[in-house]
């Protein structure tokens, strides 16, 4: 009877001790990509309690954002995943009258890039077979992004049509809600396109399910990806690298702040973190506490900027 007493109190003991890691999307992206690999990560560090997920989907990251920031600002052990498109969307105002400072910024784990596909079967066997055809009739197109226009889904196809002369209006989007449900419309042919990431690619073009298009980084990715060409090497000259990583509430002490950050600080910097890193379809890219700060501030006036050439600012 006093085992079972002993484990049952080590288990409650356990769970309480647990931290959270929210999802603002749906499950099967790359924000749920993010936190699974925090989990894993921090699985070696003996000072950071066991990382649990849970899915808070809506408004492209909207209401993960209020109900942390408004709601739950003072939970010590709660992350929540943000990438490129969080920063994007700050820096367009589809947050309300939030700001890079209602947060605190805790640490990125490593860094992604934009991607287009389409599935094996489909008749676009490069990008330059897209741009043909949504250059001719691009009414029969239909390509799938998470988020709305003006997201960075959105915004990686825009450059590209604008690149290749094709004025971005013309184009048929889908808005969706995460990339794992833009991928589940086009294996249902309800889109014919994905604009998405890297890392979403991955789980699906090793089963050689979908083919990449092009990979919007400076030069090849490796892995699962190496044979997919850049935008570059097509002739259209866009480039989206996407920061990915996780944030707490602002009203979370210093002390407790700076304990995380500590404990990513040590399992970014332990060399058995590339490997899970890359495991997860993700490139280095690393900086916590208050030089991730400074970088999101500055990512954000950047993404602002850009947003204004496409008139996107509220």
């Amino acid at each position: 009877m006093k085992t079972l007493l002993s484990t049952l109190i080590a288990c409650a003991a356990l769970h309480a001790a647990a931290a959270e890691c929210i999802v603002p999307s749906k499950p099967g992206g790359a924000m749920d990509l993010t936190c699974k690999l925090a989990r894993e990560g921090l699985k070696g560090e003996a000072d950071a309690p066991a990382l649990r997920l849970s899915y808070l989907p809506g408004g492209i990251g909207a209401v993960a954002w209020h109900s942390m920031a408004a709601q739950r600002g003072s939970e010590k052990d709660t992350l929540v995943a943000f990438s490129g498109g969080s920063l994007l969307n700050l820096a367009q105002g589809k947050f309300g009258k939030a700001s890079a400072n209602d947060v605190r910024w805790v640490a990125a784990l490593g860094a992604d890039y934009g991607m287009i596909a389409v599935r094996s079967d489909s008749a676009f066997r490069n990008l330059a077979d897209l741009l043909d055809a949504l250059r001719r009739r691009p009414e029969k197109v239909l390509i799938g992004v998470s988020g709305t226009i003006g997201s960075q889904d959105w915004m990686k196809m825009a450059l590209l049509a604008r690149g290749a002369g094709i004025d971005p209006k013309v184009l048929r989007f889908v808005a969706l809600e995460g990339g794992g449900e833009a991928f589940t419309a086009m294996h249902a042919n309800h889109v014919q396109v994905v604009s998405g990431d890297a890392s979403e690619a991955t789980l699906y073009a090793g089963a050689g399910k979908v083919r990449v298009l092009a990979v919007l980084s400076e030069q090849r990715l490796p892995g699962v990806l190496s044979l997919a060409p850049t935008a570059r090497e097509q002739g259209v000259d866009v480039v989206w690298p996407i920061i990915r990583g996780v944030w707490m509430g602002p009203k979370v002490a210093d002390a407790e702040y700076q304990r995380w950050v500590g404990s990513f600080d040590r399992m970014t910097s332990n060399p058995d973190f590339s490997r899970l890193r890359a495991a997860h379809g993700l490139y280095p890219f690393t900086l916590t506490g208050q030089a991730l700060t400074d970088y999101i501030h500055k990512a954000v006036a950047d993404y602002n900027r850009q947003a204004r050439q496409f008139k996107l600012i509220r």
